[in-house]
Parts: structure tokens; C-alpha cells; sequence
């Protein structure tokens, strides 16, 4: 059950989403919020402003590095305040934590007293990333502890969430969570196989779904996975998307799983991932 949702937000346009999904989500969970905003310790102490402090003669370097902090530092807390101001005024209650480190791993170490992380699916730096998913989001995918949801700029509710089942022990466990969070929102749920004989796993679909009450159709297709979920979450007009993010827990540090990665980078939409 999700009562402790942790929102981490950079001041991005993406932060609006992230502030969207966690006020509606309280609402309707009655869970509590903690907004996150990380200093990054690389901006204040890398190599990069290293260098600038001494072609620019700042004597002692520590001197520029102390009102770099004390700047990012106001931006964090003003940040915060707008998103703690916002729920506020939604009627809903937000702790807010500034902390200093390096970002993903700040949030992966507070995710632990939670039971969710949402993120933008892009940063501040988002110029600076490759593809449609930005480098933080993709490191807190890999870190988290916690079921992590990646969202868009521009909040939108929820009305049709597609899960992607392929009887691997993520995959089942996604789909817990899925079943969980679907009972307490009324949702209904699509759960889609990829393979030449999905029928095996359809009933362990059904079987598994029966006890949540949740309203549920089981879909099978062939083809290569990724580019078939992803034909079929776009012509079906699906906006949520459940997947595990990777088949081997032990090598989840350094790679999310070919499918989730895909489609976290191709899909428009939140992405719930779970590893």
C-alpha cells in the first residue's frame, strides 16, 4: 500500500507534473508527501568550476564554491516552497527536505522510508541528455528501492493503464503493485503479453488479478516486445504504463532491462517501474 510518497523536484518544467501526480495521488490514497529537492554537490565541487575559479582569479577557490552553494541553496528552498504552497492550496500537506549530494543518490537514500518515488521524466539539465529520458531519472530507476514513477511536464488523470506481463518475477511483482494501486483508484487494467504461446501466462494473469477485485482484460500478441507494446499503448490510447525494470535483479545497477528502457524513452505518459 502506498502511503508515503517522496517527490523529487529540480525546478524543471517537469516539476509541475511530478507536483501533480503527488497531489492527486494523495488525495486519492490518503498517502503523505515529502518533496525533495538535492543540491548537487558536482555543481559546487567539480572539476569544471574548479578550473573556472582560477581563470577567473577568485583567491581562495572556496570562496566561490561558498556562494555557489548559498545560491543553489535559495533556488532549492524557493522551489519547495512553491510546491509545498501549491498543495497548500490543493488542501493537501508537504513536508519539504533540502539535501546536498549527488542527486540520484540522495533520492535513492530517502526513498527508503517511503513506498514511491515520482520523478520528471527530464531535468534541469535536459539539453545536456541523451534521448527522451533524462540521466537522474534513469540513475533513480537503477537505484530506487521503491516502485519509481517517471511522469511528464503537464499532469493528466489516469484513465486507461496498460500492464506489460511476461512471467518474469518483476513482471509479477509489478503487477502486485499494480493490482494494489488500481483497487484504490477504481481503474480498470490491461494487462498485455508478447509471445508466441501467451496463453500460460494469461491464466497466471487471471489467477493472480481475481483476488485485487480489479476490472481486468488480458491481451496477447507476438512480435518484438518493445516496439509491440508500444504500437499497442499508442493506438489504444493507454496513459499509464506498468513494467518491471529489469529480468536480473542482480545486474540492475547497471542496466534497466532493454524493454523498460525503450519504452520509458519512447512512450508518452507516466511509466510505473518496479525492479
Amino acid at each position: 500500500m502506498i502511503k508515503h510518497i517522496l517527490l523529487a523536484v529540480d525546478g524543471s518544467p517537469y516539476t509541475r507534473g511530478v507536483g501533480g501526480w503527488g497531489r492527486w495521488l494523495a488525495k486519492r490514497l490518503g498517502a503523505e508527501l515529502t518533496a525533495l529537492h538535492v543540491v548537487d554537490i558536482v555543481s559546487l565541487e567539480g572539476p569544471f568550476l574548479h578550473d573556472l575559479s582560477g581563470s577567473l582569479g577568485f583567491e581562495p577557490f572556496l570562496n566561490f564554491s561558498a556562494k555557489m552553494k548559498e545560491a543553489l541553496t535559495s533556488n532549492g528552498e524557493a522551489i519547495l516552497n512553491s510546491l509545498k504552497e501549491e498543495c497548500q492550496q490543493d488542501g493537501v500537506s508537504c513536508e519539504t527536505e533540502l539535501a546536498f549530494g549527488i542527486v540520484a543518490n540522495e533520492i535513492a537514500e530517502k526513498a527508503k522510508l517511503g513506498d514511491l518515488v515520482i520523478i520528471g521524466r527530464r531535468g534541469v539539465n535536459a539539453r545536456f541528455d541523451y534521448g527522451t529520458m533524462g540521466s537522474t531519472a534513469e540513475r533513480v530507476i537503477r537505484k530506487s528501492p521503491v516502485p519509481v514513477l517517471v511522469v511528464e511536464e503537464e499532469f493528466r488523470e489516469p484513465h486507461k493503464p496498460l500492464l506489460c506481463y511476461d512471467g518474469s518475477p518483476n513482471s509479477a511483482k509489478v503487477m502486485h503493485s499494480a493490482g494494489e494501486l488500481l483497487k484504490e483508484l477504481s481503474l480498470p487494467l490491461t494487462v498485455l503479453t508478447v509471445a508466441e504461446d501467451g496463453q500460460e501466462r494469461v491464466k497466471e494473469a487471471e489467477e493472480y488479478l481475481k483476488p485485487y477485485g480489479v476490472e481486468f482484460e488480458c491481451v496477447v500478441l507476438e512480435g518484438d516486445p518493445p516496439t509491440t507494446i508500444e504500437r499497442f499503448y499508442r493506438e489504444n490510447g493507454h496513459d499509464l504504463l506498468f513494467v518491471g525494470a529489469s529480468h536480473h535483479s542482480r545486474l540492475v545497477e547497471m542496466v534497466l532491462g532493454s524493454t523498460a528502457e525503450y519504452l520509458v524513452r519512447n512512450l508518452s505518459g507516466a511509466v510505473f517501474l518496479e525492479h
